[in-house]
This record gives structure tokens, sequence and C-alpha cells, in this order.
């Protein structure tokens, strides 16, 4: 055989072997994903959304409460341990991602009806200085605050839950302080993060 050829035939080869480990490497990514694995389980209560994956775990098979504090971007302290008892709506963002200002009506819209109604909203900042988040939050109609995460520090209490970069993510943490759900992607159905609020709200244990 001539030498080229051998020589493109070993580099297809190469390729192929690559493409094969990178492969193998995205599925066990996926796999490593609890909620995820859960929804592939076929629950009758878990289902996908035109605006993203859905999951929605029962009562009991949730995970122990999270637990996170953080500065918002006026400045205020926020600890996890103030929400237990109500229904905590987390939603991962920046200013930059346009699924992230896509879905911010819808959240507001939410936000708003839940006020003083067993449901609280957080957003969790991952990139922004306070500035940029207070901007937003004008620009945006946004009046819940957001905690500046830029060191990762929720994101790193979430570990497992949310998985790195996937922006935007919103949690359903019910009044254990245990997540009860994820919009994994943009939520700009508001039908269906009420029904996942409503649900957790309604919930007595």
């Amino acid at each position: 055989m001539p030498r080229s050829v051998a020589g493109r035939s070993r580099r297809r080869a190469a390729l192929g072997v690559a493409a094969s480990i990178l492969a193998i490497g995205l599925l066990a990514g996926c796999a490593s994903d609890p909620l995820a694995d859960q929804y592939r389980s076929g629950d009758s209560k878990q289902y996908i959304a035109g605006d993203g994956t859905v999951t929605e775990i029962p009562a009991a098979d949730r995970a122990e409460p999270v637990s996170f504090t953080g500065t918002t971007e006026t400045g205020a302290t926020v600890d996890s341990s103030q929400y237990l008892g109500q229904v905590l709506v987390l939603n991962f963002w920046y200013a930059g991602c346009a699924p992230c200002r896509a879905e911010a009506p819808a959240l507001e819209q939410l936000n708003t009806k839940y006020d003083g109604k067993g449901a609280s909203f957080l957003g969790v900042n991952v990139r922004d200085q306070p500035a940029t988040a207070v901007a937003f939050g004008t620009s945006f109609g946004v009046t819940y605050p957001s905690v500046i995460d830029t060191n990762g520090a929720v994101q790193l209490a979430m570990s497992g839950v949310v998985a790195p970069n996937a922006v935007p993510t919103t949690l359903v943490i019910d009044k254990q302080g245990r997540v009860a759900a994820r919009i994994l992607g943009q939520a700009t159905a508001p039908s269906i993060l009420d029904t996942l609020i409503s649900t957790a709200v309604a919930e007595t244990s």
C-alpha cells in the first residue's frame, strides 16, 4: 500500500477511536446526573416540555435538604434556612444569557402570583457583578432578589442537581428544603412552572 494511503487509513482509524471515546464520555456525563436518571426511568410524573427537560420528584424519593448562603445584588444576606416552611423557586441565570432574558417575564408573572401565597422566588446570578444584575431587574421588571454567585458557592451546594453551565435552570424546592422539581432550560411557559409550584405548595408533608 502506498505510504500516503496508509497514512490516511491510520488517521481515519485514530479519528474513529477518538470519536468513540468522546461518545462514551458524553454518555457517562449524562448518566452522572441523578435527576436525569430518574427522568429516564419513565416515571409518569416526569415529562419533556418544549422549553426544556422537566423533572418532578415524588416526595418519597427526594434527597436531603439543600443548604446555601449568599449575598444579593443589593448586599442583603440570604440563607436557605429562611425559606423553610415555604416553597422556594430558585432560578440560575445571567444577563448575557438569551434564554434567561426570554423567560424573565414568565418568572416575574409567577413571582407576583405567589407573593404571600406560599412560595418565594430567588435568582442565582452565576456570572455578573451586582450592578449588572440590578440593571437587568430594572430592564425586565424582575422584582425578586438574586444571589450574586460568581464564586460558585450556591452552584456547589446544588452539585448533582444543577450541572455546570446549565443556565438557565429553575428548581422548585419544597417546604423542607428538598428539590422537588427541575426545569433544565428556558421556562417560558408559565403554566408548567405554575403547576410544579402549586403542587409543592399544596403538599402537607
